[in-house]
């Protein structure tokens, strides 16, 4: 019953912010990493941003700078918060999160929210 639930996402124009969260609930025992992906149109999917329970962090190249990744001290939250939004930031992101569930401590699984779209406008 693990579920990732996204919200934030909406329209805003060049140069403005958003930000993202992302929720996990369900027999989660814990968590070995949480990630934001997004489908540009017409595009690869992009691994955004990347954070472990360890406080390792990863981003992609062109939102360096740009973007910032948290995660609560529940460590059941992901934040993505979106400064100087681009043009070419516009995507469906997708929240990504790699569970071990109380159910079977010895596995992690992979599961993924349903996105939340994210449109800049000039």
């Amino acid at each position: 019953q693990v579920q990732l639930v996204e919200s934030g996402g909406g329209l805003v124009q060049a140069g403005g912010s958003l930000r993202l969260s992302c929720e996990a609930s369900g027999g989660i025992l814990s968590i070995n990493d949480f990630a934001w992906y997004r489908y540009p149109p017409g595009k690869q999917r992009e691994l955004v941003a990347r954070i472990t329970p360890g406080g390792r962090i990863d981003y992609v190249e062109s939102v360096k700078g740009r973007f910032t990744i948290s995660m609560n001290n529940a460590k059941n939250k992901v934040n993505l918060q979106m400064n100087s939004l681009k043009l070419e930031d516009t995507a469906v992101y997708y929240c990504n999160a790699k569970v071990i569930r109380w159910q079977v401590p010895h596995e992690a699984i992979e599961y993924w929210g349903q996105g939340t779209q994210v449109t800049v406008f000039s």
